[in-house]
Protein backbone atom coordinates (compact mmCIF):
# COMPACT_ATOMS: atom_id res chain seq x y z
CA UNK A 1 0.00 0.00 0.00
CA UNK A 2 1.49 3.25 -0.83
CA UNK A 3 2.17 5.92 1.42
CA UNK A 4 0.78 9.27 0.86
CA UNK A 5 2.15 12.57 2.52
CA UNK A 6 0.67 15.59 3.35
CA UNK A 7 2.62 18.75 1.84
CA UNK A 8 1.66 21.89 4.05
CA UNK A 9 -1.61 23.84 2.77
CA UNK A 10 -1.56 26.53 0.35
CA UNK A 11 -4.23 29.09 0.03
CA UNK A 12 -5.57 29.61 -3.07
CA UNK A 13 -7.93 32.77 -4.05
CA UNK A 14 -9.79 34.04 -6.69
CA UNK A 15 -8.45 36.69 -8.81
CA UNK A 16 -8.10 40.43 -7.33
CA UNK A 17 -9.68 43.19 -9.39
CA UNK A 18 -7.98 46.69 -9.94
CA UNK A 19 -10.34 48.55 -8.15
CA UNK A 20 -9.16 46.00 -4.84
CA UNK A 21 -5.71 45.64 -6.02
CA UNK A 22 -5.62 49.99 -5.63
CA UNK A 23 -7.86 50.36 -2.43
CA UNK A 24 -5.06 47.63 -0.81
CA UNK A 25 -2.65 50.24 -1.41
CA UNK A 26 -4.58 53.25 -0.99
CA UNK A 27 -4.76 51.57 2.51
CA UNK A 28 -1.39 50.42 3.08
CA UNK A 29 -0.04 54.19 2.30
CA UNK A 30 0.58 56.37 4.53
CA UNK A 31 -2.11 59.21 4.84
CA UNK A 32 0.28 62.41 4.49
CA UNK A 33 1.57 60.55 1.10
CA UNK A 34 -2.03 60.52 -0.47
CA UNK A 35 -2.42 64.15 0.89
CA UNK A 36 0.58 65.31 -1.08
CA UNK A 37 -0.46 63.60 -4.49
CA UNK A 38 -3.63 64.80 -4.10
CA UNK A 39 -2.49 68.69 -4.08
CA UNK A 40 0.07 68.05 -6.23
CA UNK A 41 -2.22 66.47 -9.33
CA UNK A 42 -4.85 69.37 -8.22
CA UNK A 43 -2.25 71.36 -8.64
CA UNK A 44 -1.24 70.60 -11.77
CA UNK A 45 -4.68 70.57 -12.68
CA UNK A 46 -5.10 73.90 -11.92
CA UNK A 47 -1.81 74.96 -13.87
CA UNK A 48 -3.37 73.46 -17.12
CA UNK A 49 -6.61 75.34 -16.70
CA UNK A 50 -4.56 78.87 -16.26
CA UNK A 51 -2.32 77.94 -18.89
CA UNK A 52 -5.02 76.92 -21.29
CA UNK A 53 -7.33 80.50 -20.44
CA UNK A 54 -4.93 83.33 -19.86
CA UNK A 55 -1.91 84.52 -20.57
CA UNK A 56 -1.31 86.00 -16.72
CA UNK A 57 -1.65 84.81 -13.77
CA UNK A 58 -0.35 86.01 -10.21
CA UNK A 59 -0.69 86.94 -6.74
CA UNK A 60 1.33 90.10 -4.94
CA UNK A 61 1.72 90.63 -1.14
CA UNK A 62 0.71 93.73 0.83
CA UNK A 63 3.47 95.62 -0.69
CA UNK A 64 2.56 95.25 -4.34
CA UNK A 65 5.64 92.66 -4.95
CA UNK A 66 4.89 89.45 -7.14
CA UNK A 67 5.40 86.22 -4.69
CA UNK A 68 3.73 84.13 -7.87
CA UNK A 69 2.94 84.18 -11.42
CA UNK A 70 2.86 82.27 -14.24
CA UNK A 71 3.58 80.66 -17.08
CA UNK A 72 7.39 79.99 -16.87
CA UNK A 73 7.67 83.35 -19.43
CA UNK A 74 5.46 86.34 -19.11
CA UNK A 75 6.19 89.05 -21.72
CA UNK A 76 9.28 88.20 -22.38
CA UNK A 77 10.43 88.19 -18.62
CA UNK A 78 11.33 84.62 -16.87
CA UNK A 79 8.96 84.45 -14.05
CA UNK A 80 11.57 83.21 -11.54
CA UNK A 81 13.05 87.41 -12.42
CA UNK A 82 10.03 88.31 -11.30
CA UNK A 83 9.60 87.14 -8.16
CA UNK A 84 9.87 89.30 -5.30
CA UNK A 85 9.62 92.14 -7.93
CA UNK A 86 7.24 95.23 -7.83
CA UNK A 87 4.59 95.08 -9.67
CA UNK A 88 5.10 98.17 -11.12
CA UNK A 89 7.78 97.27 -13.39
CA UNK A 90 5.23 95.38 -15.46
CA UNK A 91 2.94 98.77 -15.84
CA UNK A 92 3.22 100.72 -18.91
CA UNK A 93 2.08 104.11 -20.03
CA UNK A 94 -0.47 104.37 -22.51
CA UNK A 95 -0.39 108.36 -22.25
CA UNK A 96 -3.28 109.14 -20.77
CA UNK A 97 -2.09 109.75 -17.05
CA UNK A 98 -3.50 107.29 -16.05
CA UNK A 99 -2.41 105.30 -12.34
CA UNK A 100 -4.82 101.70 -12.38
CA UNK A 101 -2.68 98.97 -11.24
CA UNK A 102 -4.43 95.84 -11.38
CA UNK A 103 -1.52 94.17 -9.36
CA UNK A 104 -3.14 95.74 -6.38
CA UNK A 105 -6.66 96.36 -6.91
CA UNK A 106 -8.64 97.42 -3.59
CA UNK A 107 -11.86 96.09 -4.96
CA UNK A 108 -12.56 93.23 -7.68
CA UNK A 109 -11.92 93.99 -11.40
CA UNK A 110 -12.87 92.31 -14.25
CA UNK A 111 -11.29 92.68 -17.52
CA UNK A 112 -10.12 95.98 -17.42
CA UNK A 113 -7.97 97.05 -20.04
CA UNK A 114 -4.32 98.10 -19.21
CA UNK A 115 -0.75 98.56 -20.76
CA UNK A 116 2.21 96.42 -19.74
CA UNK A 117 5.30 96.63 -20.29
CA UNK A 118 7.30 93.86 -22.53
CA UNK A 119 11.08 92.89 -21.27
CA UNK A 120 11.87 94.81 -24.73
CA UNK A 121 9.92 97.96 -23.59
CA UNK A 122 7.30 97.45 -26.11
CA UNK A 123 3.71 97.78 -24.64
CA UNK A 124 1.17 95.03 -24.41
CA UNK A 125 -2.62 95.58 -23.98
CA UNK A 126 -3.99 93.04 -21.48
CA UNK A 127 -7.43 92.42 -20.54
CA UNK A 128 -6.83 92.58 -16.16
CA UNK A 129 -9.06 90.51 -13.38
CA UNK A 130 -8.27 90.76 -10.62
CA UNK A 131 -9.27 90.72 -6.50
CA UNK A 132 -7.62 91.95 -3.38
CA UNK A 133 -6.91 88.95 -0.75
CA UNK A 134 -7.68 90.55 2.49
CA UNK A 135 -7.01 88.98 6.35
CA UNK A 136 -9.74 87.86 8.92
CA UNK A 137 -10.06 91.40 9.66
CA UNK A 138 -10.72 92.77 6.60
CA UNK A 139 -6.48 93.91 5.63
CA UNK A 140 -5.91 93.55 2.02
CA UNK A 141 -2.60 91.35 2.04
CA UNK A 142 -2.07 91.12 -1.74
CA UNK A 143 -3.89 90.19 -4.63
CA UNK A 144 -4.76 87.31 -7.12
CA UNK A 145 -5.82 87.91 -10.55
CA UNK A 146 -5.23 86.85 -14.25
CA UNK A 147 -4.73 89.13 -17.61
CA UNK A 148 -5.60 88.08 -21.27
CA UNK A 149 -3.48 89.36 -23.95
CA UNK A 150 -6.12 91.97 -25.70
CA UNK A 151 -2.56 93.64 -28.29
CA UNK A 152 -3.74 91.77 -31.72
CA UNK A 153 -7.77 91.79 -31.26
CA UNK A 154 -7.51 95.51 -29.88
CA UNK A 155 -5.43 96.06 -33.19
CA UNK A 156 -7.87 94.29 -35.95
CA UNK A 157 -11.14 95.90 -33.69
CA UNK A 158 -10.03 99.49 -33.42
CA UNK A 159 -10.32 100.71 -36.86
CA UNK A 160 -14.23 99.22 -36.15
CA UNK A 161 -14.50 100.66 -32.57
CA UNK A 162 -13.41 103.94 -34.15
CA UNK A 163 -15.63 104.14 -37.57
CA UNK A 164 -18.48 103.24 -34.36
CA UNK A 165 -17.91 106.03 -32.54
CA UNK A 166 -17.36 108.23 -35.39
CA UNK A 167 -20.71 107.69 -36.62
CA UNK A 168 -22.29 107.55 -32.77
CA UNK A 169 -20.89 111.39 -32.87
CA UNK A 170 -22.13 112.37 -35.75
CA UNK A 171 -25.46 111.45 -35.50
CA UNK A 172 -25.04 113.08 -32.25
CA UNK A 173 -24.18 116.45 -33.74
CA UNK A 174 -27.02 115.96 -36.38
CA UNK A 175 -29.43 115.12 -34.11
CA UNK A 176 -28.42 118.69 -32.40
CA UNK A 177 -28.22 120.53 -35.67
CA UNK A 178 -31.89 119.04 -36.71
CA UNK A 179 -33.64 120.59 -33.56
CA UNK A 180 -32.23 124.27 -34.66
CA UNK A 181 -33.97 126.06 -36.94
CA UNK A 182 -31.43 129.00 -37.64
CA UNK A 183 -27.97 128.53 -39.38
CA UNK A 184 -26.12 130.15 -36.11
CA UNK A 185 -28.19 127.70 -33.78
CA UNK A 186 -27.55 125.30 -36.12
CA UNK A 187 -23.75 125.66 -36.05
CA UNK A 188 -23.66 126.34 -32.37
CA UNK A 189 -25.33 123.21 -31.58
CA UNK A 190 -22.39 121.07 -33.85
CA UNK A 191 -19.45 123.31 -32.66
CA UNK A 192 -20.14 121.86 -29.03
CA UNK A 193 -21.11 118.36 -30.10
CA UNK A 194 -17.61 118.33 -31.47
CA UNK A 195 -16.13 119.80 -28.56
CA UNK A 196 -17.65 117.45 -25.93
CA UNK A 197 -16.93 114.67 -28.58
CA UNK A 198 -13.25 115.46 -28.72
CA UNK A 199 -12.74 116.76 -25.46
CA UNK A 200 -11.58 119.82 -26.83
CA UNK A 201 -11.49 123.60 -25.35
CA UNK A 202 -13.31 125.57 -27.98
CA UNK A 203 -14.26 125.23 -31.82
CA UNK A 204 -14.25 127.59 -34.63
CA UNK A 205 -15.86 128.36 -38.15
CA UNK A 206 -12.75 130.42 -39.83
CA UNK A 207 -13.54 132.07 -43.43
CA UNK A 208 -14.14 134.68 -45.44
CA UNK A 209 -17.16 135.77 -47.00
CA UNK A 210 -15.21 137.56 -50.17
CA UNK A 211 -12.70 136.91 -51.58
CA UNK A 212 -10.47 139.28 -51.35
CA UNK A 213 -10.95 139.79 -47.49
CA UNK A 214 -9.04 138.41 -44.73
CA UNK A 215 -9.50 135.07 -42.42
CA UNK A 216 -11.96 135.79 -40.01
CA UNK A 217 -13.42 133.78 -36.89
CA UNK A 218 -17.37 133.04 -38.57
CA UNK A 219 -18.28 131.38 -35.51
CA UNK A 220 -16.69 130.13 -32.45
CA UNK A 221 -17.90 128.00 -29.08
CA UNK A 222 -15.25 128.29 -26.37
CA UNK A 223 -12.24 130.11 -25.33
CA UNK A 224 -9.31 131.74 -27.38
CA UNK A 225 -10.31 131.62 -30.79
CA UNK A 226 -8.28 134.91 -31.75
CA UNK A 227 -5.49 133.21 -29.81
CA UNK A 228 -5.34 130.09 -32.57
CA UNK A 229 -6.56 132.14 -35.74
CA UNK A 230 -3.10 132.56 -36.78
CA UNK A 231 -2.24 129.07 -36.45
CA UNK A 232 -5.42 127.49 -37.97
CA UNK A 233 -5.51 129.86 -40.84
CA UNK A 234 -1.70 128.69 -41.52
CA UNK A 235 -2.79 125.09 -41.60
CA UNK A 236 -5.48 126.09 -43.85
CA UNK A 237 -4.02 127.85 -46.73
CA UNK A 238 -2.26 124.81 -46.89
CA UNK A 239 -4.81 123.09 -49.09
CA UNK A 240 -4.50 119.56 -47.37
CA UNK A 241 -7.50 117.72 -47.66
CA UNK A 242 -6.57 116.25 -44.40
CA UNK A 243 -6.98 117.99 -40.87
CA UNK A 244 -3.63 119.64 -40.44
CA UNK A 245 -2.33 120.16 -36.62
CA UNK A 246 0.44 122.61 -35.19
CA UNK A 247 1.01 124.58 -31.58
CA UNK A 248 -0.31 128.04 -31.58
CA UNK A 249 2.72 130.14 -29.53
CA UNK A 250 0.56 129.92 -26.19
CA UNK A 251 1.44 126.18 -26.76
CA UNK A 252 -2.56 125.46 -27.46
CA UNK A 253 -2.92 122.69 -29.89
CA UNK A 254 -4.88 123.44 -32.69
CA UNK A 255 -6.18 121.36 -35.27
CA UNK A 256 -7.85 122.65 -38.46
CA UNK A 257 -9.23 121.48 -41.99
CA UNK A 258 -10.73 123.25 -45.11
CA UNK A 259 -14.25 122.96 -45.94
CA UNK A 260 -14.94 124.78 -49.18
CA UNK A 261 -18.53 125.05 -49.87
CA UNK A 262 -20.24 125.05 -53.27
CA UNK A 263 -20.42 129.01 -53.42
CA UNK A 264 -16.94 129.15 -53.61
CA UNK A 265 -15.94 130.93 -49.83
CA UNK A 266 -13.16 129.91 -48.19
CA UNK A 267 -13.99 128.61 -45.00
CA UNK A 268 -12.59 126.04 -42.38
CA UNK A 269 -13.01 124.36 -39.17
CA UNK A 270 -10.82 124.77 -36.08
CA UNK A 271 -10.86 123.08 -32.74
CA UNK A 272 -7.78 123.44 -30.03
CA UNK A 273 -6.89 121.71 -26.75
CA UNK A 274 -4.87 122.89 -23.72
CA UNK A 275 -1.55 123.24 -23.72
CA UNK A 276 -0.71 119.81 -21.30
CA UNK A 277 -3.82 117.63 -22.97
CA UNK A 278 -3.37 114.64 -25.05
CA UNK A 279 -2.14 115.39 -28.47
CA UNK A 280 -4.14 114.79 -31.64
CA UNK A 281 -4.53 111.25 -33.00
CA UNK A 282 -5.97 109.73 -36.12
CA UNK A 283 -9.22 108.69 -34.58
CA UNK A 284 -9.43 112.19 -33.77
CA UNK A 285 -8.45 113.46 -37.49
CA UNK A 286 -10.66 111.55 -39.31
CA UNK A 287 -13.47 112.85 -36.71
CA UNK A 288 -12.64 116.41 -37.78
CA UNK A 289 -12.44 115.37 -41.08
CA UNK A 290 -16.05 113.84 -41.15
CA UNK A 291 -17.67 117.05 -38.89
CA UNK A 292 -16.03 119.62 -41.18
CA UNK A 293 -18.63 118.03 -44.16
CA UNK A 294 -21.54 119.10 -41.49
CA UNK A 295 -19.83 122.76 -41.34
CA UNK A 296 -20.05 122.90 -44.47
CA UNK A 297 -23.88 122.06 -45.00
CA UNK A 298 -24.34 124.32 -42.55
CA UNK A 299 -22.38 127.21 -44.10
CA UNK A 300 -23.87 126.16 -47.25
CA UNK A 301 -27.26 126.78 -46.04
CA UNK A 302 -26.32 130.14 -44.25
CA UNK A 303 -25.65 131.59 -47.53
CA UNK A 304 -28.77 130.24 -49.40
CA UNK A 305 -30.66 132.12 -45.96
CA UNK A 306 -28.37 134.74 -45.92
CA UNK A 307 -28.86 135.24 -49.94
CA UNK A 308 -33.07 135.03 -49.62
CA UNK A 309 -32.97 137.98 -46.58
CA UNK A 310 -30.93 140.20 -49.18
CA UNK A 311 -33.51 139.03 -52.05
CA UNK A 312 -35.98 140.10 -49.71
CA UNK A 313 -34.75 143.23 -49.22
CA UNK A 314 -33.33 144.66 -52.54
CA UNK A 315 -34.75 145.31 -55.79
CA UNK A 316 -33.15 142.39 -58.00
CA UNK A 317 -32.76 144.41 -60.87
CA UNK A 318 -30.78 147.38 -59.52
CA UNK A 319 -29.22 145.76 -56.09
CA UNK A 320 -31.04 148.90 -53.92
CA UNK A 321 -33.29 148.16 -51.29
CA UNK A 322 -36.86 147.55 -52.28
CA UNK A 323 -39.62 149.91 -50.80
CA UNK A 324 -39.93 148.07 -47.58
CA UNK A 325 -36.46 147.44 -46.47
CA UNK A 326 -36.48 151.41 -47.32
CA UNK A 327 -38.71 152.28 -44.86
CA UNK A 328 -38.06 150.17 -42.41
CA UNK A 329 -34.23 151.15 -42.29
CA UNK A 330 -35.45 154.76 -42.43
CA UNK A 331 -37.41 154.47 -39.32
CA UNK A 332 -34.35 153.53 -37.27
CA UNK A 333 -32.41 155.58 -38.51
CA UNK A 334 -35.12 158.74 -37.68
CA UNK A 335 -34.72 157.10 -34.75
CA UNK A 336 -31.31 157.85 -34.06
CA UNK A 337 -31.39 161.52 -35.77
CA UNK A 338 -34.25 162.45 -32.79
CA UNK A 339 -31.72 161.17 -30.26
CA UNK A 340 -29.16 163.11 -31.55
CA UNK A 341 -31.18 166.32 -32.74
CA UNK A 342 -30.18 166.29 -36.11
CA UNK A 343 -32.75 166.63 -39.52
CA UNK A 344 -33.02 164.23 -42.64
CA UNK A 345 -34.39 164.71 -45.79
CA UNK A 346 -36.32 162.47 -48.23
CA UNK A 347 -35.62 162.33 -51.92
CA UNK A 348 -38.27 160.82 -54.08
CA UNK A 349 -37.27 160.65 -58.41
CA UNK A 350 -38.78 159.50 -61.12
CA UNK A 351 -36.88 158.31 -64.42
CA UNK A 352 -38.70 160.93 -67.47
CA UNK A 353 -38.76 159.29 -70.70
CA UNK A 354 -38.11 156.17 -69.76
CA UNK A 355 -41.52 154.76 -71.19
CA UNK A 356 -39.66 156.29 -74.70
CA UNK A 357 -36.52 154.26 -74.31
CA UNK A 358 -38.39 151.04 -73.65
CA UNK A 359 -40.88 151.53 -76.75
CA UNK A 360 -37.90 152.47 -79.33
CA UNK A 361 -34.75 150.12 -77.70
CA UNK A 362 -36.76 147.53 -75.77
CA UNK A 363 -37.02 146.71 -72.56
CA UNK A 364 -33.17 145.42 -72.07
CA UNK A 365 -32.37 148.97 -72.95
CA UNK A 366 -34.52 150.37 -70.35
CA UNK A 367 -32.82 148.02 -67.99
CA UNK A 368 -29.37 149.54 -68.83
CA UNK A 369 -30.89 152.60 -68.52
CA UNK A 370 -31.98 151.98 -64.61
CA UNK A 371 -28.49 150.44 -63.65
CA UNK A 372 -27.03 153.40 -64.91
CA UNK A 373 -28.72 155.31 -62.39
CA UNK A 374 -28.80 153.62 -59.46
CA UNK A 375 -24.96 153.58 -59.86
CA UNK A 376 -25.14 157.28 -60.31
CA UNK A 377 -27.17 157.61 -57.05
CA UNK A 378 -24.82 155.12 -55.35
CA UNK A 379 -22.34 157.99 -56.27
CA UNK A 380 -23.97 160.99 -55.16
CA UNK A 381 -24.88 159.75 -51.70
CA UNK A 382 -21.90 158.45 -48.34
CA UNK A 383 -22.73 154.83 -46.97
CA UNK A 384 -24.94 156.22 -43.75
CA UNK A 385 -27.30 157.50 -46.41
CA UNK A 386 -30.15 155.41 -47.93
CA UNK A 387 -30.95 154.66 -51.74
CA UNK A 388 -34.07 152.36 -52.53
CA UNK A 389 -35.78 151.54 -56.17
CA UNK A 390 -39.15 151.80 -55.06
CA UNK A 391 -40.40 150.17 -58.51
CA UNK A 392 -40.91 150.86 -61.69
CA UNK A 393 -39.36 154.04 -62.31
CA UNK A 394 -39.10 155.32 -59.34
CA UNK A 395 -35.97 155.90 -56.66
CA UNK A 396 -35.76 157.25 -53.33
CA UNK A 397 -33.31 158.65 -51.66
CA UNK A 398 -32.84 159.33 -47.46
CA UNK A 399 -29.93 161.49 -46.40
CA UNK A 400 -29.13 161.27 -42.84
CA UNK A 401 -28.34 164.42 -41.03
CA UNK A 402 -29.02 166.49 -44.27
CA UNK A 403 -31.06 169.72 -44.15
CA UNK A 404 -33.08 171.24 -47.37
CA UNK A 405 -30.24 173.26 -48.67
CA UNK A 406 -27.92 170.06 -48.61
CA UNK A 407 -30.18 168.19 -50.41
CA UNK A 408 -31.60 170.56 -52.68
CA UNK A 409 -27.33 170.85 -54.03
CA UNK A 410 -27.72 166.76 -54.45
CA UNK A 411 -30.59 167.05 -56.66
CA UNK A 412 -29.71 169.88 -59.02
CA UNK A 413 -26.27 167.92 -59.36
CA UNK A 414 -28.69 164.51 -60.69
CA UNK A 415 -30.90 166.99 -62.66
CA UNK A 416 -27.45 168.16 -64.63
CA UNK A 417 -25.80 164.71 -64.88
CA UNK A 418 -28.64 162.17 -65.24
CA UNK A 419 -29.75 163.17 -68.74
CA UNK A 420 -26.10 163.56 -69.87
CA UNK A 421 -25.01 160.33 -68.79
CA UNK A 422 -27.95 158.13 -69.75
CA UNK A 423 -28.09 159.88 -73.34
CA UNK A 424 -24.64 158.67 -73.38
CA UNK A 425 -25.21 155.02 -73.52
CA UNK A 426 -28.34 154.77 -76.05
CA UNK A 427 -27.88 154.39 -78.93
CA UNK A 428 -30.00 157.10 -80.48
CA UNK A 429 -31.62 160.67 -79.03
CA UNK A 430 -34.71 160.21 -76.90
CA UNK A 431 -36.22 163.36 -75.82
CA UNK A 432 -37.06 164.44 -72.78
CA UNK A 433 -34.81 161.58 -70.99
CA UNK A 434 -34.15 163.54 -67.31
CA UNK A 435 -35.57 162.75 -63.58
CA UNK A 436 -38.25 164.44 -61.96
CA UNK A 437 -37.47 165.49 -58.33
CA UNK A 438 -39.18 166.22 -54.93
CA UNK A 439 -37.57 166.77 -51.52
CA UNK A 440 -39.05 166.56 -47.87
CA UNK A 441 -36.96 167.95 -44.82
CA UNK A 442 -37.78 166.45 -41.48
CA UNK A 443 -36.45 169.01 -39.13
CA UNK A 444 -35.20 168.85 -35.66
CA UNK A 445 -37.71 167.73 -32.77
CA UNK A 446 -40.45 167.17 -35.82
CA UNK A 447 -43.67 164.91 -35.24
CA UNK A 448 -44.06 164.40 -38.88
CA UNK A 449 -44.74 160.48 -39.42
CA UNK A 450 -42.65 158.73 -42.38
CA UNK A 451 -46.03 158.34 -44.19
CA UNK A 452 -46.58 162.11 -44.02
CA UNK A 453 -43.03 162.83 -45.04
CA UNK A 454 -43.17 160.31 -47.75
CA UNK A 455 -45.96 161.92 -48.76
CA UNK A 456 -44.77 165.28 -49.17
CA UNK A 457 -41.93 164.00 -51.47
CA UNK A 458 -43.74 162.39 -53.34
CA UNK A 459 -46.23 165.82 -54.04
CA UNK A 460 -43.68 167.38 -54.78
CA UNK A 461 -42.14 165.43 -57.32
CA UNK A 462 -45.17 165.37 -58.78
CA UNK A 463 -45.52 168.71 -58.97
CA UNK A 464 -42.29 168.75 -61.02
CA UNK A 465 -43.83 166.29 -63.48
CA UNK A 466 -46.76 168.29 -63.94
CA UNK A 467 -44.75 171.78 -64.07
CA UNK A 468 -42.23 170.65 -67.03
CA UNK A 469 -40.15 167.96 -65.33
CA UNK A 470 -36.67 167.67 -65.54
CA UNK A 471 -36.02 169.73 -62.18
CA UNK A 472 -36.57 169.49 -58.71
CA UNK A 473 -38.87 170.85 -55.96
CA UNK A 474 -38.68 171.42 -51.77
CA UNK A 475 -41.86 170.62 -50.05
CA UNK A 476 -42.21 173.07 -47.10
CA UNK A 477 -44.29 171.80 -44.50
CA UNK A 478 -46.91 173.82 -43.33
CA UNK A 479 -46.67 175.12 -39.99
CA UNK A 480 -49.57 177.28 -39.37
Amino acid sequence: MTDFVLASPVAVTAPTSPVTALNTALNAAAPHDLIRGALMESRQRWRQFVDLATDLAFETDANGRIVFVLPETILGWPAGALIGQPSELLLGDDGTGGTFNPFRPTVEVRRRRTWLRRCDGRLVMMAMSATPLRDSAGVIMGARGTGIDMTDYDTQTSPIAGRLRRGEVLDQILSRVASEAGADGMMDAALWALIHALGAEGAAVIGTLSADAALEVLHECGPGASAILATATQLLTAEAKHPGHATNPEGRLVSAVGCKTRFGAQTGLALWRHANARPWDQDDALLVGSAAAIVCMILEYEAVQRELALQARTDPLTGLLNRRAFLQEMLRNIARLDRESEPGTLIFLDMDSLKTVNDRLGHAAGDQVLLLLADILRKLVRPSDLIARLGGDEFAIWLSGADHMTAAERADQLCKAVPVEVQAILPEQVPGIGVSVGLATRTVGSLETIDDLTRRADLAMYEVKRTGRGHWRVSVLDTV
